[in-house]
């Protein structure tokens, strides 16, 4: 404001007078005043890093936080950006990632179902360093077009996070589960961890005794979150948050669209969504690296 002033209406010599009435040291002034080239050099930094914040943020659709886009910067332009700054940034134009928030409650009405029928074998540690030890399983509910429903199971791998294999039914009858178990099956092509878990919450296909002998047979063992806790089938829900949140299925107007909609998301995510917790890799390129290692 003082050097604003002082250079509209060209008082020069008032400087000390306006400094008084501003109530800043004129030594403050004049130091202010020597760093203001310098300001201006940093204010076009932030505009350039900026740039380059968004075209990664707007390819993403506004859905990416700091860590994802850090990590983009990396592997795909080739830049080194501390994620301190980025969320800086981001903050100071403006720019607010659209995160899906997980509905608490529903979370805990499928962790609270009754009949278990075996322990928990994992207790949260979903990742156990080699790949195709420790599968995690759900389904989810899409709703799309104009009032159907379809629903989505899948199964990850929970060291390397990659989704293994996914089926998409417009019924929620047992053979849901018996499809995506087949599916599995198949993509394991007969090499079963020798320890193998399977884990997944109580509902009611995978306290269902048919899936239950199907595990057994195929050499399974079946693990289950605890009664009452949301948080030991959490790595799962956590990739449904995101999967949601990035594909657009309620636009869908038939099950095939949305079938290849879904297809296009996993296939995408396992070889292209570069993720903190796996060392900025993807779960493809992660699970390399472990069978490397």
């Amino acid at each position: 404001m003082v050097n604003l002033t002082i250079r509209q209406h060209n008082l020069q010599r008032m400087t000390r007078y306006l400094c008084k009435l501003a109530r800043v040291s004129p030594s403050g002034y004049y130091r202010w005043l020597t760093a203001e080239e310098a300001r201006q050099l940093r204010e076009d930094a932030d505009k350039h890093d900026f740039r380059l914040i968004k075209e990664h943020f707007d390819i993403l659709r506004g859905k990416a936080g700091p860590l994802v886009i850090k990590i983009r910067l990396e592997r795909v332009s080739g830049l080194v950006m501390n994620h301190k700054k980025i969320r800086r940034l981001m903050r100071k134009y403006k720019l607010v990632a659209t995160i899906r928030q997980v509905n608490p409650y529903r979370k805990m009405a499928k962790a609270t179902q009754e009949h278990q029928t075996c322990p928990n074998l994992l207790k949260r540690q979903f990742d156990q360093g080699e790949p195709e030890k420790v599968l995690l399983t759900d389904i989810t509910y899409m709703h799309y077009g104009n009032g159907q429903c379809a629903y989505l199971s899948v199964v990850k791998d929970g060291a390397t996070k990659q989704i293994l294999v996914h089926y998409l039914s417009s019924s929620l009858e047992l053979s849901l589960v018996e499809r995506t178990l087949e599916n599995l099956l198949d993509r394991l092509d007969g090499n079963v961890h020798p320890d193998a878990i399977l884990h997944s919450d109580k509902g009611m296909h995978y306290t269902h005794p048919k899936f239950g002998q199907l595990l057994k047979k195929a050499g399974f063992k079946q693990s289950m979150s605890s009664k009452g806790n949301c948080w030991d089938n959490a790595s799962m829900e956590m990739f449904f948050g995101h999967m949601k949140n990035d594909l657009d299925y309620k636009e869908c107007q038939t099950i095939q669209e949305l079938r290849s909609r879904i297809e296009d998301c996993i296939r995408y995510y396992n070889s292209r969504r570069y993720q903190w917790s796996l060392k900025k890799m993807t779960p493809d390129e992660f699970r390399s690296h472990l069978l490397v290692a």
